[in-house]
């Protein structure tokens, strides 16, 4: 499975609930949205960690890694080609 597909099913299934699944588009910011908050950054986090084995660090906590699809999967991306 694509890494973006494994972000999408991740958010829609535990942050979008009650939500139309259309309005998670790639590049939509997840905090302006609003499907995400702070604590919804911690379970992505968390998600990241487990799903891909990868750590990922306090400076690594930026909207330019996680707020979005396509950000996230930038990030992931890099990280495992390291």
């Amino acid at each position: 499975m694509d890494i973006a597909k494994q972000f999408r099913e991740f958010i829609i299934d535990n942050f979008m609930l009650g939500r139309a699944p259309e309005e998670l588009t790639d590049d939509a910011s997840l905090l302006d949205k609003g499907i995400i908050d702070s604590t919804g950054v911690l379970e992505l986090v968390g998600f990241i960690e487990q799903t891909f084995g990868i750590t990922v660090e306090d400076d690594e906590l930026v909207p330019k890694n996680l707020d979005s699809v396509q950000n996230l999967t930038d990030y992931v991306t890099r990280k495992l080609n390291k």
